[in-house]
C-alpha cells in the first residue's frame, strides 16, 4: 500500500513555471509539493548561457535555476525529484498524482511538464553518441568531430558552446533550405575555421557498430548523399510537449499542447497549465514563470471559493 500524501496544491513539473508557481502558493500560506521526474529546472539545466533574463546580463542556466530550487526550498516546498509518475487522476473534485513511492493528492493541481528534444527520425540502434545536451555531454569531444543537426538558435548556440570545449571540427546542417539562428549567433559561428554549415540537409544513417564513425548524409532537393566521419552527433531539431499523460482527461490541440486560457485554466476545474507544455505563441524562461504566476494566483483563488 502506497503512502498518501495530501496537499493543496500539486504542480507537476519542476522547471521555471512549476518553481515560481510553487514560490507563489508557498507564500500564499498553501501546502504544495512538486513532482518531476528528472531534477528541478527543466531544459533551462542544459541552457550553457542565458543573456536575457532580467537581473543577469549573464547566467549559466542551471546556476539560475539552482537559486530558484534555493527559494524554492526555503519555503518548505515539498520536492519529490526523479519521481516516475504512474498514473494522474484529474477529473474528481480531489486530484491525484501517483508516483511509484506515493499518493499525492489535492483539491488543485497545476501541470508545467515542459518540452523534450524532438529525436533523429531514423534507425539510430544502440549508437550512445547522440546527444541533445552539450552542456551534459560536450567535454567528451575535445579535440574530436562533432555532427550538429538544427540550425536555430539553439543549434548555433551549442555549436558555439562546442567550440569554446575545443573540439576538433563542427558540422552543422539544417534540413531547410535556411538557417534560423539569429544573424549575430551565425556570423560569430561561421567565422571559425573548423566550422562548416550547410542548408537542405539532413541524416539519413548512423554508420558504426560498437561506436560512431560517420554519418550519411542527403541533400534534400538533389538526392545526391555523402559520407561524412563524425565522433558525436548533437541534435537540435525542436521540442515536443510532455502531454501523453493527459491524454484523454485534458484538452489538447493537434500538436500536443493544453490548451488553457489567460488564467491558465484548463477545461477541468481546479486543474491549470503553465509553462512550455501550453498552447502559446513565445516560449522564454519569463514566459513560463509568468505563466507558473498566474496558475498559483488562480488555483489559490479556486482553493479559497472551495473552502
Amino acid at each position: 500500500m502506497k503512502e498518501t500524501k495530501k496537499f493543496d496544491l500539486l504542480i507537476l513539473g519542476g522547471g521555471p513555471a512549476g518553481m515560481t508557481a510553487a514560490i507563489y502558493a508557498a507564500r500564499a500560506g498553501m501546502r504544495v509539493v512538486i513532482v518531476e521526474s528528472d531534477i528541478c529546472g527543466g531544459l533551462v539545466n542544459s541552457t550553457n548561457v542565458v543573456e536575457n533574463f532580467p537581473s543577469y546580463q549573464s547566467i549559466h542556466g542551471m546556476e539560475l535555476m539552482q537559486k530558484v530550487a534555493e527559494q524554492v526550498e526555503a519555503l518548505g516546498v515539498e520536492v519529490d525529484q526523479v519521481a516516475e509518475v504512474t498514473d494522474v487522476r484529474l477529473t474528481d473534485t480531489i486530484k491525484e498524482i501517483e508516483t511509484e513511492e506515493y499518493l499525492y493528492q489535492a483539491p488543485a493541481a497545476i501541470l508545467s511538464t515542459g518540452r523534450k528534444p524532438v529525436p533523429l527520425d531514423i534507425n539510430t540502434g544502440e549508437c550512445r553518441q547522440i546527444h541533445y545536451c552539450s552542456v551534459c555531454d560536450g567535454t567528451d569531444y575535445k579535440g574530436k568531430r562533432v555532427l550538429i543537426v538544427g540550425g536555430g538558435n539553439s543549434g548555433f548556440d551549442e555549436a558555439c558552446y562546442l567550440n569554446s570545449l575545443g573540439v576538433a571540427e563542427i558540422c552543422l546542417i539544417e534540413q531547410m533550405d535556411r538557417f534560423f539562428a539569429a544573424e549575430s549567433t551565425q556570423k560569430r559561428l561561421m567565422s571559425c575555421d573548423n566550422v562548416i554549415a550547410t542548408t537542405s540537409t539532413r541524416v539519413v544513417e548512423v554508420i558504426g557498430e560498437d561506436r560512431l564513425k560517420a554519418v550519411r548524409l542527403e541533400n534534400v532537393c538533389t538526392g545526391e548523399t555523402k559520407i561524412v566521419d563524425t565522433d558525436g552527433i548533437f541534435v537540435y531539431m525542436g521540442q515536443v510537449p510532455n502531454t501523453e499523460l493527459f491524454k484523454g482527461l485534458i484538452i489538447l490541440n493537434d500538436d500536443g499542447y493544453i490548451i488553457a486560457n489567460e488564467e491558465m485554466e484548463t477545461n477541468l476545474a481546479g486543474v491549470y497549465a503553465a509553462g512550455d507544455a501550453r498552447q502559446k505563441k513565445y516560449r522564454q524562461i519569463t514566459t513560463a514563470m509568468s505563466d507558473g504566476t498566474i496558475a498559483a494566483l488562480s488555483a489559490e483563488a479556486y482553493i479559497r471559493r472551495q473552502r
